[in-house]
């Protein structure tokens, strides 16, 4: 390969990462992986001990038997099959949770902030063009004027020349 096409394809490559929506992306993802230990600590912590004070202290161990006999054997590998629903539950919980404080702290806020700065945009637009409007106006009136000034003035040439 030349060292041309090697310092294009380089060149591409910084291109493609330097674009401001991979680097957001990117950001994106590290504090969503930091969120999530968040949102999973106070799943485990305040949530499942609520939901599990009605039975056990962990989602994780409520299951269902579908082929009996469900449990461990002497080895310690398990038998029958046993469905995890609790663990579902679980992780079904963290999803919503983690859905919800994404949505209340950071879209909701973001988009009625998005929504105060176009209202702020579209009022200084009118603004600008009633401004434009009214110097528009101005404008016709004075040359309106003139051309009266100049037809009062001898009539001696014909409007909008010199002589």
């Amino acid at each position: 390969m030349s060292e041309k096409k090697k310092e294009s394809v380089l060149a591409g490559f910084k291109a493609f990462l330097m674009r401001g929506n991979v680097v957001d992306l990117a950001v994106a993802v590290v504090i969503g992986a930091a969120f999530t230990n968040i949102v999973n600590s106070v799943v485990k912590g305040i949530i499942s001990p609520v939901v599990g004070a009605v039975g056990t202290k962990s989602l994780d161990v409520y299951s269902s038997c579908l082929k009996a006999p469900c449990g461990v054997d002497a080895k310690g590998e398990p038998t029958g099959v046993n469905i995890l629903w609790g663990s579902v539950l679980n992780a079904t919980l963290t999803f919503l949770i983690t859905a919800a404080v994404v949505y209340f702290l950071m879209v909701l806020p973001m988009a009625k902030y998005l929504a105060r700065v176009e209202q702020r945009r579209r009022a200084r637009e009118g603004v600008q063009e009633t401004i434009e409007i009214t110097e528009l106006e101005v404008l016709k009136e004075i040359r309106d004027e003139l051309v009266a000034q100049r037809g009062q003035a001898g009539g001696a040439g014909v409007p909008g020349s010199r002589f």
